[in-house]
């Protein structure tokens, strides 16, 4: 009996020893913040821009569309790579005014961006003007 008192009394010196004190967690923010990449206002109609990214030094993982200035509804992006390279990523959806896409998660990790090709309509909208705002996050 002393000997199982012992035993169990060591058993729990030792699982206590390694357990730590408070349980990891990670930070609430692990992510990075958003970056304003670039932007483009948009006119009235069904139609294609470009922004361009080519002088930008930082890479991203990430990328979204905001919306601003009236609704927008954008068809397709294309994601040109500065080493070459395009990812295209249908979007199908009418962005509201104030709204933004779904986070777009760039194929590769982090990577260089040269430029984004969309292609949109706003045409059917009350002032048939847009302003399409570009942001990343590593």
């Amino acid at each position: 009996m002393r000997f199982t008192i012992f035993s169990t009394a060591l058993i729990a010196l030792f699982i206590l020893g390694f357990t730590p004190a408070q349980p990891f967690m990670e930070p609430a923010n692990t992510k990075a913040p958003w970056v304003f990449i670039g932007d483009k206002n948009v006119g009235f109609g069904v139609d294609h821009d470009v922004i361009h990214t080519g002088n930008r030094k930082d890479d991203f993982r990430q990328l979204k569309i905001k919306v601003t200035d009236g609704p927008l509804k954008i068809y397709d992006l294309k994601i040109h790579f500065d080493r070459g390279g395009v990812q295209d990523v249908p979007v199908r959806k009418t962005i509201r005014q104030g709204g933004e896409s779904r986070v777009i998660d760039l194929e590769g990790g982090l990577r260089h961006l040269q430029k984004i090709e969309f292609w949109y309509e706003t045409k059917g909208f009350a002032r048939g003007k847009s302003r399409v705002a570009l942001w990343g996050r590593k």
